[in-house]
């Protein structure tokens, strides 16, 4: 039985999001046929579909090579756009990368598709990994330390720039002098501005996430796995001060897991095993040699990636570590566990898009409210569904 962490949050429904397919051949290095596709059309039905089934967020990737199979990418910023756009209720949450971004020219760009969205817009700022997209580009390449050095000062530009006027900031890598942003973003109730999220599992990201970030995602992680990542963050957000009088609320936590839900475990474990058996060991091969590089750069050898085997990265954010595997209850029941440790929201990730978010809100997240509903009442609260996207559809 899991222990009721002191950062779970009992009384608050868990969030939902799915990863964007805005990059061809699917979530899964494979062969397995993978009913998904990139383009924009197919992307707009799967956005309507998750967000009538239950789902708050959509995460758009960023990638501007071929890699780990993918030799086909549409840009993340635009892309989130036209989600924002054809959708009514869906955060859609844009990755990019500092170093290709100036944090100014993106502070005014999300602002621009918060109004278009009215108050949807958020941002996912990503290190970096793939050290040839940033030389091929004739662009500075830092170490690893040093990519989070300039992603907290990042971060920092953007969230003065949303929030104050005439704002000022000097850096090693950003120097903002006396400016300001008109219009400001849109002032949405319990949000103080567009949300931020960041990820990474070494040291120096836990280090970052803890002291500027809204929300921390990581790559899929086992229960034991993903309690020492939150504790870095918390331990981090604490020497900030965060959550205190005058301070950044506390961050919350965001976990990735591939999910494969099928009416007996034996037939999920099947798939499992076929989409292993069909892995395209070149790509995943030439994945795991880039990203284990990048992991072992880190002074404490506990960067992204770094404990992943080759099957792990046939998924290639850990996914199947997660192990949302089995009936729609056995996988519920996995999701409540984590969050008695602090998870606030799943990053999902399917085979089959469309038709598997869909079965994804009609078969599991019912079981979800039910079990979390049980869990806060044994301790002593109730949870508040009128916060959910569900009931917040029903309000409009």
């Amino acid at each position: 039985m899991t222990e009721i962490s002191n950062v779970a949050r009992l009384s608050e429904p868990l969030k939902f999001a799915y990863w964007v397919p805005n990059v061809s051949g699917g979530l899964v290095v494979s062969t397995i046929e993978q009913r998904t596709g990139w383009d924009f059309d197919y992307n707009k039905k799967l956005a309507r579909i998750a967000e009538e089934s239950g789902f708050e967020y959509a995460l758009t990737q960023t990638r501007y090579a071929a890699s780990y199979g993918a030799d086909k990418q549409h840009e993340a910023t635009s892309f989130s756009l036209a989600l924002l756009a054809a959708t009514e209720r869906l955060k859609v949450i844009a990755a990019v990368h500092p170093g290709m971004w100036h944090p100014g020219v993106l502070a005014k760009y999300i602002i621009t598709a918060d109004h278009i969205s009215n108050g949807r817009a958020a941002v996912n700022i990503v290190s970096g990994w793939l050290k040839s997209e940033f030389t091929n580009f004739g662009l500075e390449w830092l170490e690893h330390d040093e990519r989070y050095v300039r992603t907290e000062e990042f971060i920092n530009v953007l969230r003065g720039l949303w929030t104050e006027k005439e704002y000022s900031q000097s850096g090693k890598y950003y120097n903002i002098t006396d400016f300001t942003l008109n219009p400001a973003p849109v002032d949405v109730p319990g949000r103080a501005h567009p949300e931020i999220f960041f990820g990474g599992n070494s040291t120096a990201a836990q280090a970052t996430a803890g002291r500027v970030a809204d929300w921390y995602f990581s790559n899929g992680k086992d229960l034991e796995g993903f309690k020492d990542n939150i504790a870095g963050v918390v331990a981090s957000a604490g020497e900030a001060r965060r959550g205190t009088a005058g301070q950044l609320a506390a961050p919350r936590f965001g976990l990735n897991g591939f999910v494969i839900a099928r009416d007996s475990e034996k037939e999920a474990r099947d798939t499992l095993r076929e989409i292993v058996e069909k892995a395209h060991k070149p790509a995943v091969q030439g994945f795991r040699d880039a990203v284990q590089e990048a992991g072992a750069a880190t002074k404490d050898g506990k960067g992204m990636w770094a404990d992943s085997t080759f099957e792990d990265l046939i998924q290639y954010n850990d996914g199947f570590k997660t192990q949302l595997i089995g009936t729609p209850e056995q996988i519920a029941e996995r999701i409540v566990e984590y969050k008695k440790i602090g998870v606030n929201l799943f990053l999902t990730c399917y085979l089959h898009f469309q038709e598997e978010v869909a079965a994804f809100g009609r078969d599991i997240l019912p079981i979800v409210r039910e079990l979390e509903a049980d869990l806060a009442r044994k301790h002593g609260t109730e949870l508040d569904l009128s916060i959910t996207p569900a009931a917040q559809a029903v309000a409009v």
